[in-house]
């Protein structure tokens, strides 16, 4: 059962707030990054905030405006108000939060929030006769803390896919599925992963926005409460050497608003696949290159994208082929053709998902409105074949490096477009100083090969 009440208008919500005691609300939004911010308020300041907004300080937020331009104002959205699951109205601060959208002083969209990015692509296919329905699917490792408390890769059991016995966090997960729950999120399963101390919980599929707020929402609030039971949940693609990463797979479909179905679905193709769904798909695999830095966003997420570890190199689709970017799903037994959806395999949990979603929306509609055609299906592994047999059916490879997909991302003006100038420019930046500060360093694998040997 949710907290949020949708259907009532702003103050009828604000008083039932009261009414079960919640004192404070945090007005959430998110950095270019992907990181959450709030704003606490005192609850009975919160319709004002709604009728007028709650004015910030943008220059200290990364990627928002310089310091001469820094006002800026935060507009709840009051269909995301939730309670707080573990800081109850019933306890001494019971607290809520509501996601909020950016504006300007001239009370414009900010062209820096990433929700408004997201936003934008969404009318965009609104405007072409489609609702995009998204579904991620987040991984995590929940790590516990060296002797001195300090955050350390430290895998919390040694269990394995869908391990039972060895699987010592099947009480932390049931907690987390109550507090996204708590949330409104409709939890369809929760598992343990491949990788020791690795898990993931899947969420209900749903139109892009909702589920970009849900994904904000689910590291948020399952970040508290792995460190209600000692432990840290971290959504780091790559945090531990040699074994499987996190990804952010993301299942995707357009819903015909003028049909009333999955425009995605059609019974007598190959796959179920409508041709719509196959131009959609084709223009993932060909920007896929250029949004590379937005849906993999780290250093670190190039020591996951590697052959051997389910994640996805080669940019091909394909059935049951692991190995590629994009993998059609099965049809459950008895469910009907309107689950026909494409699921992207190289996003990962680090990144913005407002942007990557935006990112993925951009490309997959390009390629609809450019009626690309889509190549056969890869249904081999890739990690198997030889190098000439891969060049010589002309595949091509994610970049492999953060550096080199800041240069793809510059050089794709769909993604550009996607984003806008004021994010791309920002983006860039922050990723080439990561990068710059990242590729200086003296590590100590290099310490080790080669201090002695030269």
């Amino acid at each position: 059962m949710t907290n949020g009440m949708d259907g009532l208008d702003p103050r009828a919500q604000i008083e039932a707030a009261q009414a079960r005691g919640i004192r404070f609300v945090q007005l959430q939004f998110s950095d270019i990054l992907g990181l959450v911010k709030a704003v606490t308020i005192p609850i009975g300041r919160l319709e004002d905030a709604v009728l007028h907004g709650t004015w910030f300080d943008g220059s200290s937020v990364e990627g928002f405006t310089r310091i001469a331009e820094s006002d800026q104002y935060l507009a709840p959205d009051m269909a995301t108000f939730n309670e707080i699951p573990w800081q109850p109205g019933s306890g001494p601060r019971g607290t809520a939060r509501v996601i909020c959208d950016v504006y300007t002083p001239r009370g414009e969209p900010f062209a820096g929030d990433p929700r408004y990015v997201l936003r934008r692509q969404v009318e965009r296919a609104r405007a072409m006769g489609y609702i995009v329905n998204t579904g991620p699917e987040l991984e995590f490792f929940l790590l516990r803390r060296g002797e001195d408390g300090s955050i350390q890769p430290l895998p919390h059991d040694q269990a394995g896919y869908f391990d039972y016995s060895t699987d010592l966090a099947q009480e932390v997960r049931q907690d987390m599925v109550d507090a996204l729950e708590a949330f409104g999120i409709r939890v369809e399963a929760a598992h343990h992963e491949v990788a020791a101390g690795q898990h993931e919980i899947d969420f209900e599929y749903a139109d892009a926005l909702k589920t970009a707020d849900n994904a904000v929402t689910f590291k948020f609030a399952l970040k508290a409460i792995a460190q209600q039971h000692g432990l840290y949940a971290t959504f780091m693609p790559k945090p531990i050497h040699g074994i499987n990463g996190s990804g952010m797979h993301t299942h995707q479909s357009l819903y015909s608003i003028e049909e009333g179905r999955n425009a995605f679905a059609d019974a007598s193709a190959p796959y179920g696949l409508s041709d719509l769904a196959k131009s959609y798909m084709a223009g993932i695999l060909a920007h896929a290159r250029g949004m590379s830095a937005i849906l993999a966003p780290l250093v670190n997420s190039y020591k996951r994208l590697v052959p051997g570890y389910e994640a996805p190199t080669y940019i091909t689709w394909g059935r049951t082929n692991r190995s590629a970017l994009i993998r059609v799903p099965m049809i459950s037994p008895g469910k009907s053709i309107e689950g026909t959806r494409a699921e992207v395999r190289c996003p990962d949990p680090s990144s913005n998902t407002y942007l990557a979603f935006a990112a993925m929306i951009a490309a997959g509609l390009d390629g609809v409105e450019r009626g690309l055609e889509i190549a056969e299906p890869i249904e081999e592994s890739l990690f198997e074949m030889d190098a000439s047999r891969i060049a010589e059916k002309g595949i091509r490879e994610l970049p492999g490096t953060l550096g080199e997909a800041i240069d793809e991302l510059e050089s794709d003006p769909v993604i550009g477009e996607a984003l806008g100038d004021h994010v791309l420019t920002h983006y860039v930046a922050a990723k080439r100083a990561e990068w710059d500060e990242y590729r200086t360093q003296v590590t100590g694998w290099e310490i080790d090969r080669y201090l002695e040997a030269y």
